[in-house]
């Protein structure tokens, strides 16, 4: 707190009055000046001194509190500032800092950092956090702005505005000028692509120095897939096969030189999600019966199946009267399906089929070759599959995954699910539970033992009901009973045949969800939910390797429906690995491809605008380590080769006022008959 002294007026007249008299006094004044009558300047003295003390002079003492001026320091804790020693720059020239400001007299220090919780954002808003440091102080309180950063914002304002800050705008800048990258940069990508086909992605590879022809290496899903070389500053166009339905995740990397600046931008990824134009499915049916409509309404209730049909409505053995075009609507074209165009269809059902010489031995044969080259067979099998007519004694029964005994078993059931049926995906929770109605009974079941296959469903005696195998790179299912069609009538509450179905299915088509082996992650904010698939208990830890490089290590739990998960924090947006000895997977944190490491070489070029336009000056941090602070006047030079200037504003509050007056008014008096004595006697001379 201090004091201030000044010089007021409280006139004892009022002012009109005040000033008419100094007008006369005026008026009189110039009038005897001019006749040149003696003491004309005494009485101008005479009536300024009476003028003066009408006007009632008075000294006032201003109490004054001076506020502290804020310095504002903002930290750029972003993911591009961990590369090389910028972390340590900053930390060493942050401690200079504060130092230097510490010991400056009313001076506040507020210290805000960017990067956001955790460290995930994937880009450095440094205005926005230079914003909250500013938010609350008085424009006349700033002394001003320290930054320090690599230069890389994202957030910059559109335009330069010199009156946005009433204060400098210092920014030193980490890393060196003389830094050298090489990155990938995506062009262009398309988000969907149709499964089995090609999508088209535009990128190129840049580099600070001439590199010519540099190696690409493209891998999906975390397997390597293709190596080819690009030249670097060239666009370049590549294929990328989409080979599954839902998220497939394309990474593509280039090598890397010794004297980069990193090499976490030697990496890029994008996603392409996998969708089926349409799912072509040929259902033979051996013969009429209910359960037929049932397939036929499960399959064309699916908007995306393109359902081809066909029943054998009269073997070639039987002979009657019966006229030709009256036996089908239209001629089953067993060589184009079966020879011609077999592999344009997903899938191939057969329900209730049998050996009665209308698939030659070579059509068979087809389908066991397509299955094995990674095709889908699934077997809906009939009381004739016990019999000498059983498709088991064809080619195809090379790829079943059951062998008959010859016995059918005819007795009321209710299909349950075996252990490995509840932990594999196919039917894994679909079992009632509680309250729940149980499943509805079967009557029938085709007496099997299985080969190298899964059972899913058993029925009585614990038989065979469903049975899913792997055959080459095809896979085959088998349903060992005719009677599934109960369920979807509703008998006895049915059950969830639609689903069970819609499910193998699917898992035939090689659907990555329904992988009874396999690995998945799920992002949920700063954490990554581990899920492991798997038809036995335990499992080694899962490695996860970050995109920093780190590697942790997270112990999975076991839980229902052969799901065993775990839960572990990151801190880094990016590439996460993990991989358990057998199952590998990708998880991405925050953006695919950050822009923090899209263009990390420290500048200068950004900020100058901003920094020259509020006085302010920019400082490498590689010359200058610890730059000084000094304390300026508003209009002075606010930076030199070596040190920042705070402006010392000096901003205040009046808290109280005392008013003397300037003299004694018998002082005064005396004064004033001085001077009018003095006057007189000057006149009689």
């Amino acid at each position: 707190m201090t004091d201030r002294w000044m010089l007021v007026f409280e006139p004892l007249v009022p002012q009109v009055l005040l000033w008419t008299l100094a007008g006369i006094a005026l008026l009189l004044v110039a009038w005897g000046l001019r006749a040149r009558a003696r003491g004309s300047l005494l009485r101008l003295a005479l009536m300024a001194g009476l003028l003066f003390v009408l006007a009632g002079p008075t000294l006032q003492e201003e109490e004054r509190r001076y506020h502290p001026d804020t310095a504002v320091v903002v930290v750029d804790r972003s993911a591009s500032q961990s590369i090389g020693d910028r972390t340590a720059q900053t930390d060493r020239a942050l401690a200079a800092l504060l130092a230097d400001m510490e010991q400056a007299p009313d001076l506040d220090i507020r210290v805000v950092e960017t990067g956001g919780e955790g460290g995930l954002q994937d880009s450095t808003a440094l205005f926005a956090a230079m914003n909250d440091g500013l938010d609350g102080i008085p424009r006349e309180r700033l002394a001003g702005v320290i930054v320090l950063t690599d230069g890389q914002a994202h957030d910059l304002p559109d335009t330069v505005r010199p009156d946005a800050l009433p204060a400098p705008l210092h920014v030193l800048v980490t890393g060196s000028a003389t830094e050298q990258d090489r990155r990938i940069e995506i062009l262009s990508a398309p988000t969907f692509a149709i499964v089995d086909q090609q999508a088209t992605a535009r990128l190129i590879v840049r580099d600070t120095r001439p590199s010519g022809l540099v190696r690409l290496e493209i891998r999906r899903d975390g397997e390597p897939l293709e190596t080819r070389l690009v030249e670097a500053g060239r666009e370049v166009e590549i294929g990328l096969p989409v080979s599954h339905g839902g998220a497939n995740l394309f990474e593509l990397s280039v090598a890397g030189e010794p004297d980069e600046l990193t090499l976490e931008n030697n990496r890029a990824a994008l996603t392409v999600n996998g969708v089926r134009d349409r799912l072509k499915v040929l259902l033979v049916s051996g013969e009429p019966y209910p359960g037929e409509r049932a397939w036929r309404n499960l399959l064309k209730a699916d908007p995306a199946v393109d359902l081809v049909h066909f029943t054998i409505l009269r073997p070639p053995e039987k002979q009657d009267a019966t006229p030709i075009h009256e036996l089908a609507l239209i001629a089953f074209p067993i060589r184009e399906l079966f020879e011609l165009k077999l592999h344009d269809f997903d899938l191939i059902i057969f329900d209730r089929f049998w050996r009665r010489g209308v698939l030659h031995y070579t059509y068979l044969e087809n389908i066991a070759r397509y299955v094995r080259e990674g095709g889908a067979l699934l077997d809906a099998a009939g009381p004739s599959f016990a019999g000498p007519a059983s498709l088991f004694r064809t080619p195809l029964g090379d790829v079943l995954p059951s062998v008959p005994t010859g016995d059918v078993t005819t007795v009321g059931f209710r299909p349950e699910l075996t252990d490995t049926g509840r932990r594999h995906p196919v039917t894994a929770g679909l079992e009632p539970t509680g309250a729940q109605q149980p499943w509805g009974r079967w009557f029938r079941v085709v007496d099997a033992i299985p080969r190298d296959a899964a059972v899913l469903l058993s029925g009585p005696g614990e038989k065979p009901l469903l049975v899913l195998g792997h055959v080459g790179k095809g896979r085959v299912a088998q349903v060992l009973s005719d009677h599934g069609w109960l369920w979807s009538r509703g008998f006895e509450g049915g059950g969830p045949q639609a689903e069970m179905m819609r499910r193998t299915a699917h898992w035939l088509m090689k659907e990555p969800a329904l992988e009874e082996e396999r690995l998945d992650v799920e992002v949920e904010g700063r954490n990554l939910l581990v899920r492991r698939h798997s038809l036995t208990a335990g499992g080694p830890a899962v490695a996860i390797r970050g995109p920093l490089g780190g590697t942790d290590t997270l112990e999975l739990e076991d839980g229902r429906d052969g799901v065993a998960f775990g839960r572990i924090a990151v801190d880094s947006p990016g590439l996460y690995r993990l991989d358990d000895g057998t199952r590998r997977t990708v998880a991405v944190v925050g953006n695919l491809n950050p822009v923090e490491f899209g263009e990390p070489l420290s500048t200068e070029a950004r900020l100058r605008p901003f920094a020259e336009a509020t006085g302010g000056g920019i400082l490498r941090l590689e010359r200058h380590a610890e730059p000084s602070v000094r304390r300026i006047e508003g209009d002075r030079r606010a930076h030199g080769s070596d040190w920042l200037g705070l402006v010392e504003n000096r901003s205040f509050d009046v808290t109280g006022l005392r008013r003397t007056p300037l003299a004694p008014p018998e002082l005064l008096l005396l004064l004033l008959l001085g001077l009018a004595m003095t006057a007189w006697w000057r006149e009689s001379r």
